[in-house]
């Protein structure tokens, strides 16, 4: 009966890391882009002013 209580730990661990798994993989609302590159391009537009 000891031995079946050492062989449920790793099987309740293995489930659990497969639950945190697919939690931690789940599907996120990505932003894309746009924020990132928008200040991209303003960063852009100061260099380009400084110079002239």
């Amino acid at each position: 009966m000891a031995a079946l209580a050492w062989l449920l730990i790793p099987l309740v661990a293995a489930i659990g890391a497969g639950l945190w798994g697919s939690w931690a993989n789940r599907t996120r609302r990505t932003r894309g882009d746009g924020p990132e590159l928008d200040g991209y391009v303003r960063f852009r537009e100061a260099m380009e002013k400084s110079r002239t």
